[in-house]
């Protein structure tokens, strides 16, 4: 027969090696028929009761596990950084270069309808702001950058944007461009030319959290 000891140390081998958990039968296949396999685990999760590794039943299937008291060690906390969707830094660039600009304007300037999870992402990033109210029909809100957003992207101030030489050094404009291109000056229009300040009672849009997958 073999002893209590020697069965213990084969179920050891055999759940350290396993991929998964093992059941009764499992481990019985593996031993010899004579081999006490009940009190042989008996013993084990007594043994490992207080150790750093403990041997738990899970659905049925035996399994070596970190001590739950001890499973803080095995967590780690990362910063996964948020990337914005091509709709998100499309917008931003916009944003960027023509501010004060509304919502209308950068769809006019996109060429596609801008969604609102799209502004409202670029809003609780705090890249934009609402800055006020176009003194047109309607009184359409503004939107301008922040100083986050010249922080994040190491400009001292709007005028350090790229302009179009920058650009087309660094690939980002084609060579052939039409007659008559610019690249819109961000300090070309100083706050309080065609805007109010936003009223008391103006409220944040709410944000959205899917704006990765938007066009």
């Amino acid at each position: 027969m073999l002893d209590s000891l020697l069965t213990q140390r084969c179920i050891e081998a055999l759940l350290f090696a396993a991929a998964e958990p093992l059941s009764f039968d499992d481990l019985a296949k593996r031993l010899p028929e004579d081999a006490d396999i009940g009190a042989a685990l008996a013993d084990l999760h007594a043994r490992y009761a207080a150790r750093g590794i403990e041997l738990v039943q899970v659905a049925g299937r035996w399994r070596f596990q970190t001590a739950t008291d001890l499973a803080f060690l095995m967590t780690e906390e990362r910063e996964e950084p948020r990337r914005l969707s091509k709709a998100a830094q499309e917008t931003l660039a916009i944003i960027a270069y023509h501010q004060p600009v509304t919502r209308a304007e950068i769809e006019a300037v996109r060429g596609v309808q801008a969604s609102r999870g799209t502004l409202d992402v670029l809003l609780e990033l705090g890249l934009v702001k609402m800055r006020g109210r176009r003194r047109s029909p309607g009184r359409p809100v503004t939107f301008g950058t922040t100083d986050a957003f010249l922080e994040h992207y190491g400009l001292a101030n709007l005028a350090d944007l790229p302009g179009i030489a920058e650009m087309r050094a660094a690939g980002l404009l084609s060579l052939d461009l039409p007659p008559g291109f610019s690249v819109p000056d961000p300090m070309g229009v100083r706050p309080g030319e065609d805007e109010d300040p936003l009223d008391h009672g103006d409220e944040a849009p709410e944000f959205a959290q899917d704006f990765l997958g938007e066009s």
